[in-house]
């Protein structure tokens, strides 16, 4: 709005740092380039027991290695995640309930790609529509038998990246 309105570039945005552990999560209104590490350190640092930081928000936010990155156009929030939240169950075989394909906003086949991804059969994925996936997360929070369909879905559309521009 601004940029259109007003003609001003984006150089600043909120940023919310939250997580359970967190006493005081906060918004910040900061300057694109601002370290992460000084956000988390206005809500009191990171707790003991933190296992992941994730840049965005639960389901389609990135995993990072550290605080030492700065807030980028695209960050709307820092999300530090325990040790206990973190944890995964541990996965089971597909009962084939479809809850997955239920919760598909782009209309996929989740457990499809996820096989395809795992058995190496790329270019099925990629005819399957694996690049279509815009990699919410739902399919893996639904699925009863806790399977990491999003993790093998992002790997699979990872290499048909690679195929796709090895070929052109």
């Amino acid at each position: 709005y601004q940029a259109v309105q007003y003609d001003r570039p984006l150089i600043e945005r909120v940023v919310t740092v939250t997580g359970k552990k967190i006493e005081n999560a906060s918004n910040f209104w900061v300057k694109i380039g601002t370290p992460i590490k000084d956000l988390v350190e206005e809500v009191g640092g990171l707790p003991e027991g933190t296992r992941k930081i994730v840049n965005g928000g639960p389901m389609m936010g990135k995993a990072i290695k550290n605080t030492d990155v700065p807030v980028t156009k695209g960050t709307s929030g820092i999300l530090i995640i325990s040790e206990d939240e973190a944890s995964r169950q541990e996965a089971k075989n597909c009962i084939r309930c479809g809850q997955c394909v239920f919760v598909c906003p782009m209309g996929l086949e989740p457990h499809l790609l996820m096989n395809l991804s795992e058995k190496g059969l790329y270019e099925r994925a990629a005819s399957e529509d694996v690049m279509t996936c815009i990699e919410c997360g739902s399919c893996s929070y639904v699925c009863p038998s806790h399977r990491p369909l999003l993790d093998y879905i992002r790997f699979g559309k990872s290499i048909v990246k690679k195929l796709n521009t090895s070929k052109n």
